[in-house]
């Protein structure tokens, strides 16, 4: 089943955040240190997957015009827009903590290689582990990002389940239009770009910035474009 991974990320979202509802009482101390812990390790794996780059002049062309392309959009504020609407829905007992849950959670989630990756080999191979250890990881991070930023981060399962099923989904066709090389080339760079972004997002964890990183998520479109015509160059 091409979606097995994808729905088993979904499914891992839902009951941590479920979980972090339940045991919201965590005291604000342990829960302080914890998301400082999780934010310095998002932090690390934000550093490794940007030293994946084999042409750095890609990722920094990407990230400029990305950024550009994300102010014009004002993503970070669409983003930002969903989640007050969600709020409204469901009457969320702390204004803005909704919102706050929504966003950070599908950013960190959705953002970065495993993602990428893990739906791919779902889709060419039927391949799950990836997306099966990365349900691990968001489980046990949505727990606490729940505690902390509040019961919004289970609506993050929906973006998630729609950004890998549709990566899984086309991917089946990805042998016939695309050239091995290229795809390659693409899921290195992109592997950058992404770590970079998700730097941003240990950092903004760790309360050192308040980067809007919704707003760079264009550059890995900008990145497969820049890729794609390198490849033809």
């Amino acid at each position: 089943m091409i979606l097995l991974g994808t729905i088993a990320n979904g499914i891992c979202i839902i009951i941590g955040a479920l979980l972090g509802k339940i045991f919201h009482r965590i005291p604000e101390r342990m829960k302080m240190t914890v998301m400082s812990g999780i934010g310095l390790a998002v932090m690390l794996l934000g550093i490794q997957m940007g030293l994946k780059s084999e042409n750095f002049l890609i990722v920094i062309c990407s990230l400029v015009f990305g950024g550009i392309l994300g102010e014009l959009w004002n993503l970070d504020d669409q983003l930002n827009k969903l989640g007050h609407w969600l709020e409204r829905k469901v009457g969320g007992s702390e204004q803005g903590s909704i919102s706050k849950g929504f966003v950070a959670a599908t950013l960190l989630f959705v953002i970065g290689a495993m993602a990428i990756i893990g739906a791919l080999d779902s889709g060419l191979r039927g391949d799950h582990r990836v997306l099966y250890t990365k349900s691990i990881i968001d489980g046990f991070t949505s727990v606490i990002l729940t505690t902390t930023l509040g019961i919004g981060v289970i609506f993050s399962a929906i973006p998630v389940m729609l950004y890998e099923g549709t990566i899984a989904l086309l991917s089946t066709q990805i042998q016939v239009w695309v050239p091995k090389e290229l795809m390659d080339s693409f899921i290195s760079e992109s592997t950058a770009t992404g770590g970079i972004l998700i730097t941003a997002i240990g950092l903004n964890l760790l309360g050192v910035t308040s980067i809007r990183v919704a707003n760079l998520l264009p550059s890995i479109i900008i990145t497969a474009v820049a890729v794609t015509i390198m490849y033809f160059w």
